[in-house]
């Protein structure tokens, strides 16, 4: 999902009036912190967790001291991501809640969602990270509850399959959003992908709209799947 609060191009959230008017020294701390975010995503959708942290500083342009000013060990780091992460899935809620009807609401959800994910394949591999540092967190399972209810109510107004239930949704939604990490040609087509999932989760006399954009054609999926294979290629040597 596009996060709410920033652009996909962007990686942090756009300065505030106030921030502008901060002293240069000031400012110029915080986008030394903005651009270390922006890298550590970049290299962590590449690498993993495990990414090299001497490589985020030198592609954040800004030294390997000032990393450690700002994220004094690497899990100090991901958890800075894991906080931006799930503000960023709340600052959505108020859109979620506005939907007219359960069904659009739901829609919502996982179209924003799975944009997010396509649009920041990083977030993966942080989830897990935090899940390896504290098994016990649940900070979003207030967000987990009031998905279950957006369910619930759209089973009993009888637009959604009375068989799916809210974890359904969040599996079939991280299924869609991976596709950012396989590389442009098919990150291209989740929105195809996501409504075809949508048509999957109505009740069964729903109509059915006519889907976005177009699949790959058999020329445009082998060139695809050969480019991930270079890549891998390239990558085990």
């Amino acid at each position: 999902m596009t996060s709410p609060t920033r652009k996909p191009q962007d990686g942090v959230p756009a300065a505030s009036a106030a921030e502008r008017s901060t002293p240069p020294r000031r400012r110029d701390a915080r986008l030394n912190r903005d651009r270390l975010i922006i890298s550590a995503r970049a290299l962590i959708a590449q690498h993993g967790v495990d990414a090299s942290l001497e490589e985020i500083a030198r592609q954040a342009e800004v030294g390997v001291a000032t990393l450690y000013r700002n994220f004094a060990t690497r899990d100090d780091l991901v958890r800075t991501l894991y906080d931006l992460a799930l503000a960023e899935l709340h600052a959505v809620r108020g859109e979620i809640e506005a939907a007219p009807t359960p069904w659009d609401a739901l829609v919502i959800y996982t179209e924003r969602v799975a944009e997010w994910l396509v649009a920041d394949p990083s977030l993966p591999p942080i989830l897990r990270r935090m899940a390896q540092l504290d098994p016990s967190a649940r900070p979003a399972a207030e967000f987990d509850g009031f998905i279950a209810s957006l369910v619930a109510r759209a089973k009993k107004d009888g637009t959604l399959r009375r068989d799916v239930d809210a974890v359904d949704l969040a599996v079939l939604v991280t299924m869609v959003g991976s596709l950012g990490s396989l590389g442009d040609g098919y990150a291209g087509q989740w929105r195809r992908q996501l409504s075809i999932v949508l048509d999957g989760l109505r009740a069964a006399d729903a109509p059915r709209p006519k889907l976005p954009g177009r699949p790959l054609n058999v020329k445009d999926y082998q060139a695809t799947v050969h480019g991930l294979t270079r890549r891998a290629a390239r990558a085990a040597r």
